[in-house]
């Protein structure tokens, strides 16, 4: 099946960012959320990001102008009748999840692919509560989503093979890199990521180094673009920790505990840039 249209569930930083990356490559976009002041939003983002794109002159006008007019948005859920793909891109909770989800899969025609954006939901978990379990997939883009080249191509115990050729060679068309990942907590990346962020902070804990020399290290060391500690303060301590926790609770692995310090700066509020106060200041 050939994909022309995509259809987005969710306008926010994820969802703008695949409006974005979908609509520059030349398919239709049809970018749905719950209301049209967070729609209008989301265009807003996604036009402020090809103004940028224009002044670096990685885009011409011509370029930016086309991309836009190929994003249609809505808020009612039956204008995703004309795509082939639909991504849902929302909020990580699986309640809300599971609701989208059923609505899309009540409206949208059988062969229809729908695709999950989760980065640490089980995608077996959430096949199952559609009547598509064989056409679904998880589709995991990285923030942010017009820069990143990565795509983790999620298939659950169900997906078949032709979905999941048809959504990694759409990734391709999307000039991204998709890897092939087995359904698992955390997938490939995070699941690497974010043990490595935790023991940055049992090594700060144990005072083997300053924050400012742990990161140095690291990425002068691992050629890293940014330090663990200063990638915790970005994500949201919270988040790391949420994530541990999830995986001590899956895999049942001591190995997956979080660092107490970690758990200690949480319980302080210190969460990182978003409230001003992490490992650094802000």
């Amino acid at each position: 099946m050939s994909i022309t249209t995509v259809g987005i569930i969710g306008a926010g930083t994820m969802g703008n960012g695949i409006a974005q990356a979908c609509a520059v490559s030349g398919l239709q976009v049809v970018m749905v959320d719950i209301s049209e002041a967070a729609v209008a939003k989301g265009l807003a983002t996604v036009a402020g990001s090809l103004d940028r794109l224009l002044k670096k002159e990685k885009i011409s006008a011509t370029d930016k102008d086309a991309a836009l007019a190929r994003i249609k948005t809505s808020t009612r859920y039956e204008d995703l009748k004309a795509a082939q793909l639909v991504i849902e891109a929302a909020t990580e909770n699986f309640d809300l999840k599971v609701k989208i989800l059923q609505q899309a899969d009540s409206i949208v025609a059988p062969e229809v692919i729908i695709a999950s954006n989760t980065s640490s939901i089980s995608i077996t978990k959430l096949a199952a509560v559609t009547h598509r379990p064989d056409r679904f997939i998880g589709m995991h883009f990285f923030n942010p989503v017009p820069m990143m080249a990565l795509v983790e191509i999620i298939r659950g115990l169900q997906t078949s093979d032709a979905t999941h050729d048809a959504v990694h060679a759409m990734a391709k068309a999307l000039g991204k890199t998709p890897i092939t990942v087995k359904n698992s907590p955390g997938f490939v990346v995070n699941r690497i990521l974010v043990p490595m962020i935790n023991e940055a902070f049992f090594v700060l804990a144990e005072g083997l180094a300053t924050p400012k020399d742990i990161d140095d290290g690291m990425k002068l060391g691992c050629n890293q673009p940014i330090g663990p500690l200063a990638l915790a303060d970005m994500v949201g301590l919270d988040v790391c920790l949420a994530v541990m926790d999830v995986y001590l609770s899956e895999f049942g692995d001591s190995k997956y505990r979080a660092c107490p310090l970690l758990k200690e700066m949480v319980a302080a509020g210190r969460l990182g840039r978003k409230t001003g106060q992490g490992v650094y200041s802000y």
